[in-house]
């Protein structure tokens, strides 16, 4: 039986550029491994999910090459589709990837892609957008927004860096928090409801997460002052070891509600997809991914 073709959903801006450096190794190791294909370059996000349902459609298996934020959009737009999405990593972050245990070197990632092993995750929804990582806000929001407008720094460390900046000018807000029909309110630095792991370039903010158990991990950080958020919670979120912290709280459930006490926009996947009030929820199991067996 002849091998399903595979439709290259390419991010030329993704990772500062780099993602379209990828293509002709990518294009090699495809070659390699006999693995049919073509190639289109996303005009954008909407394109990319268009160009993936249509691809669904005609039998092919779309396979995206970029950072979280396109690979969370066609995602949700495949979802409960019946589709099997493949990920070759090419973002600043790759977060989702990691998780999955997706190599970030291409000719690794298309082996994955040939193994074709795979296995069903949970979308998330916030507001009804649709997201594959974590959903967040509070101070979270500024270093998003920070961290997407420096298009200077390149890789990981623009994480780190929007993290100071958003720092200097933080102030404490109120959350109010809805868990399954339970309220309760606390002051600090933000909410993360998660349905993977790690955001933020290998940030571990929930490091119990599942991407397939139906629940979504929500971990919230109380007022501190910022040198000690600087010195603890920060440093410590690389391993997931923040959680151990005493003002670090985590809960689970399958519906999160979150208001506070002034505007916050909730990013997911890296990129700005509501505002609050909020409320999140999970499609389960409705998205199949080539990812490494186990």
């Amino acid at each position: 039986m002849a091998p399903a073709s595979h439709l290259l959903l390419v991010n030329p801006s993704a990772g500062g550029g780099r993602t379209r450096e990828l293509v002709p190794r990518i294009e090699r190791a495809m070659d390699a491994s006999g693995l049919p294909f073509r190639v289109v370059l996303t005009q954008g996000l909407e394109h990319g999910c268009r160009e993936a349902r249509g691809a669904f459609d005609a039998g092919e298996i779309p396979v995206v090459v970029s950072g979280d934020g396109l690979i969370g959009q066609v995602g949700g737009a495949l979802a409960r589709s019946g589709a099997t999405m493949g990920l070759i990593p090419g973002g600043r972050g790759n977060d989702l990837a990691r998780v999955l245990g997706v190599p970030s070197e291409p000719e690794a990632a298309v082996a994955v892609l040939a193994a074709g092993a795979s296995r069903e995750i949970d979308v998330g929804e916030v507001n009804g957008r649709r997201f594959l990582g974590v959903a967040s806000c509070g101070f979270d929001s500024d270093a998003n927004r920070i961290a997407n407008e420096a298009r200077w720094v390149r890789g990981r460390l623009v994480y780190a860096y929007a993290a100071l900046r958003a720092l200097v000018g933080w102030k404490s807000a109120t959350f109010t928090l809805t868990l399954d029909g339970e309220s309760s309110a606390l002051r600090g630095y933000g909410v993360a409801v998660a349905n993977s792991r790690a955001y933020g370039g290998g940030m571990f903010v929930a490091p119990n997460a599942e991407l397939d158990d139906g629940l979504l991990e929500v971990v919230t950080m109380r007022e501190v002052s910022k040198l000690r958020f600087l010195t603890h919670p920060l440093p410590k979120i690389f391993d997931g070891s923040h959680v151990e912290l005493a003002e670090v709280d985590v809960h689970r459930a399958a519906e999160v509600r979150i208001e506070a006490d002034r505007p916050f926009p909730v990013y997911a996947d890296g990129d700005h997809l509501a505002d609050l009030p909020a409320t999140v929820t999970l499609l389960p199991r409705a998205l199949r991914v080539i990812a490494p067996a186990g």
